[in-house]
């Protein structure tokens, strides 16, 4: 298998072709919290979990810390046409393709031609293929971001649902008769 990888360490003074996945923190404010709490209320009277505006909110909350993959693709799309040209290209020149924080690795042999684009943590964040295209992955820091919004969401939602039962079930006893048996 042939890989031809690039290195930060040599790219020293190279601009980055996207903001980088870990350099922004994030964390879930109070005023984040309250509006996940009060789209969890709305979602829950309409009895629907996760309706359309938490997950809005979710993906633009993860694309705080994701990194510009658009710019990545196209970066490569301008001059991946010709995988040839890629595979003679120098180090210092695929450097300037993919900033500093990134490191592509080009696979040339064995079941075909991939690249594969890895953030300043070494983790994976696109590949290309011919056969597939483009496929995202997922990283640390999007799934961090991902997880702590889904667990916020789901203690307001189900605070949310135990209210309305609670409601339901003292209406139920105030009509004289049960409803339930």
């Amino acid at each position: 298998m042939d890989i031809a990888a690039i290195t930060r360490s040599k790219c020293a003074g190279s601009t980055a072709a996207g903001k980088a996945s870990s350099g922004k923190s994030w964390k879930l404010s109070d005023s984040l919290r309250e509006k996940i709490t009060e789209y969890a209320r709305e979602d829950a009277v309409q009895n629907v979990y996760m309706g359309n505006k938490f997950l809005s909110l979710r993906k633009s909350e993860a694309a705080k810390v994701a990194p510009d993959r658009a710019a990545l693709m196209g970066k490569i799309g301008q001059n991946a046409a010709d995988m040839k040209k890629i595979r003679e290209a120098d180090e210092r020149w695929l450097c300037i393709l993919f900033g500093r924080q990134y490191e592509a690795r080009f696979q040339f042999e064995g079941m075909g031609s991939a690249a594969h684009v890895h953030d300043e943590n070494g983790e994976e964040i696109l590949t290309y293929t011919a056969g597939v295209g483009w496929q995202e992955k997922e990283s640390k820091a999007e799934t961090e971001v991902h997880g702590a919004l889904k667990a916020a969401y789901y203690d307001a939602f189900r605070a949310a649902r135990q209210e309305i039962n609670a409601g339901a079930a003292c209406m139920e006893v105030q009509g004289g008769f049960d409803t339930r048996a």
